[in-house]
């Protein structure tokens, strides 16, 4: 059994992918028809095209033109129900998806038309697909702060299905200590809180997420290894790294795979997880990260393995529905290495 087929065969979660960049080429062009938008893209080779990407804020002119697109509950549902079909398909089990309420009511899209759609996709995914999900919402910041107080506000009437509150967009210029305040209210409100740190900021950034957002789990936080002080703290506290390699890549984060710290993240006692950030811009949902990352740093199944278990133990699953979904693991993993061939030589 090769390699790539371990990477299928195991149970994993996918916990750091922007439910808006799963918007496929040929979505956008048909939600687009539907809701008879003009896109500055005459046809799919020009979509395609532009994903050409020098830096972070070049994908996000590219993913704030391709939202305008998501009007309708319908919209919505069909966004999401393509992704976990995809993402059921990569054997993940567990999502936990963010989504940018602030890109669409700032767009005149209410926050309601949002939620209906992205939470009847959810129910169908756990009815029909069998899978574990839960949503994220993410302030976008380069907003201001009383933007984010008034979608937490927004949020109430879903408070019991929305899991966490998260940070994202535009990162050098926005550091964490701008949401100070309303972190610490969603934290009063009994929200998980997350936050994307270090992927351009530096490790400053990844340092004050923890101690001024009280961060639960950091999303990127590649820049932490430049600390190795911050380092040990990240490692002894256990806390969870969402990584995600092909947007690394493409955003220019790292030149070459080959590059990549996932393995030095590994080696240091991090518990780093593998992921897709915006699939349908970066070249590959999350087997095809585990495939890139296993080529380029020739991960070893050992290390696979463990970057899939760190997936499920990071996950905000209760401790019953993770127990579960830890057993199945074990089960496919030892399956896995008792049919394995023999190592050649």
């Amino acid at each position: 059994m090769a390699m790539d087929d371990l990477i299928a065969a195991l149970p994993k979660a996918e916990l750091h992918v922007h439910i808006e960049g799963t918007l496929e080429p040929a979505m956008m062009l048909e939600l687009a028809e539907r809701n008879g938008l003009r896109l500055p893209y005459a046809s799919l080779a020009e979509i395609e095209a532009a994903y050409d990407f020098s830096c972070l804020q070049d994908f996000l002119d590219l993913y704030y033109a391709g939202m305008s697109v998501l009007v309708t509950a319908e919209d919505f549902h069909d966004l999401a129900w393509a992704y976990f079909r995809r993402a059921q398909a990569d054997n993940v089990r567990r999502v936990e998806f963010f989504f940018d309420p602030q890109g669409h009511t700032a767009r005149g899209v209410a926050f309601a038309t949002v939620m209906e759609g992205l939470l009847s996709a959810q129910e169908r995914a756990e009815r029909e697909l069998g899978m574990s999900i839960a949503p994220i919402l993410c302030f976008l910041r380069h907003l201001p702060e009383s933007d984010a107080f008034a979608t937490l506000a927004a949020a109430e009437p879903w408070r019991e299905r929305i899991l966490g509150i998260g940070l994202d967009s535009s990162e050098l210029g926005h550091p964490p200590e701008k949401f100070m305040r309303v972190f610490a209210e969603a934290r009063r409100r009994g929200y998980r809180l997350v936050a994307h740190c270090g992927e351009e900021g530096p490790a400053d950034y990844v340092r004050d997420g923890l101690d001024l957002l009280a961060i639960d789990r950091i999303d990127h936080g590649n820049r932490a290894l430049d600390d190795p002080a911050l380092v040990r703290r990240i490692a002894d506290a256990g806390l969870a790294l969402t990584v995600c390699p092909l947007s690394n890549l493409r955003l220019c984060v790292v030149d070459d795979m080959r590059a990549h710290p996932l393995r030095r993240m590994l080696q240091a006692g991090l518990k780093a997880t593998v992921n897709s950030d915006d699939p349908a811009y970066f070249g590959g949902y999350v087997n095809d990260n585990y495939r890139a990352v296993r080529q380029a740093l020739d991960l070893s199944a050992e290390e696979i393995v463990t970057l899939a278990r760190h997936s499920i133990e990071a996950s905000f699953m209760d401790g019953t529905e993770k127990a579960a979904l830890l057993s199945r693991f074990e089960d496919a993993r030892e399956d896995y290495f008792r049919n394995r061939p023999p190592a050649a030589g």
